[in-house]
């Protein structure tokens, strides 16, 4: 097919870096690869069903059972045009055993192609049979005639065209499947990684929770000491608060017994020295008394003096 010049660069050593670098990682070019040889078997399809169409609109209908003995007979061309085709290629590497045995098989092959034949012409009028009944090639879309000869099935099914596309074809199944397993294995890394993510995120919620059940039960012994040392403390302030009320009390009680003393000791000692006042005045008033009486007597005395005079 002329399909014009490639837009790509075909070199060999690019190419073997390509396949090492892919060894290391997966680049998924494979997927260009996928969709640009899709759109030549898409063609290639799009192709074969309008020259099958054409051959239905234009060739003459016939039965059932004369299509499927036609149908025959092109599969021996077919599996003839193959085999030729193969010898060919054998005898063009130096396989000449080989290729005698494919021709061996070659003529096994024509024999069942003439008896189907036979039965062929046999179930159709003579005029109908000399017609050149067509078919599409389902690998490569071309036209292959019932009555073709060993040269034109070889030169068709040995030609680039045909063999090309079988390995276009072929090249298809197998990246298809190379990049199935590769999407495969890369959904298995994701679900593998999400589950390393999900284990780990399990055990950091493990650890958080043990983490916050340590604070919750370092923060519960530490509340059970402070209420422990409370409650101690609260007893020690009782202790404390009974031994000073009891000291207070004894210490009351002797105050007041010494109050009592200390009163009756004043009391009898104030009426005591009351009783030395009241004496010590008596006695002051006496000599008083009589320091005037004397006073009074000595006056009276130098008054007579003085009459006397």
């Amino acid at each position: 097919m002329d399909l014009g010049e490639c837009t790509k660069i075909h070199d060999l050593a690019l190419r073997a870096d390509y396949e090492i670098a892919s060894k290391e990682k997966d680049l998924f070019f494979e997927l260009d690869a996928v969709d640009h040889l899709e759109s030549f078997i898409a063609d290639c399809d799009r192709r074969t069903e309008l020259a099958k169409k054409r051959l239905a609109e234009t060739q003459e209908e016939i039965s059932a059972e004369v299509a499927a003995k036609a149908e025959k007979v092109h599969e021996l061309n077919e599996e003839i045009g193959k085999l030729l085709a193969k010898a060919e290629h054998l005898g063009a590497e130096g396989n000449v055993d080989e290729a005698q045995k494919v021709l061996q098989e070659v003529e096994k092959v024509r024999t069942k192609k003439k008896d189907a034949e036979e039965e062929y012409r046999n179930s159709m009028p003579a005029s109908s049979f000399q017609q050149q009944k067509l078919r599409v090639c389902e690998v490569c879309s071309a036209y292959l005639g019932l009555h073709d000869n060993d040269r034109r099935l070889a030169d068709h099914f040995g030609g680039k065209l045909h063999l090309g596309f079988i390995q276009i074809r072929e090249k298809l199944d197998q990246l298809k499947k190379t990049v199935v397993e590769k999407q495969e294995k890369r959904n298995q890394e994701r679900l593998k990684r999400r589950e390393e993510r999900e284990k780990e995120e399990k055990t950091k919620k493990m650890t958080r929770s043990r983490s916050r059940e340590q604070k919750r039960s370092r923060s519960r012994d530490r509340r059970r000491k402070r209420s422990s040392s409370t409650s101690r403390e609260k007893r020690r302030s009782h202790s404390r608060s009974r031994e000073r009320r009891r000291r207070h009390r004894s210490r009351s009680r002797s105050r007041s017994r010494g109050h009592r003393h200390s009163h009756e000791q004043s009391s009898r000692h104030k009426s005591s020295r009351d009783r030395e006042r009241s004496s010590r005045d008596r006695s002051r008033e006496r000599d008083r008394k009589e320091g005037v009486n004397g006073r009074a007597d000595s006056r009276r005395a130098d008054d007579r003096d003085m009459g006397d005079l």
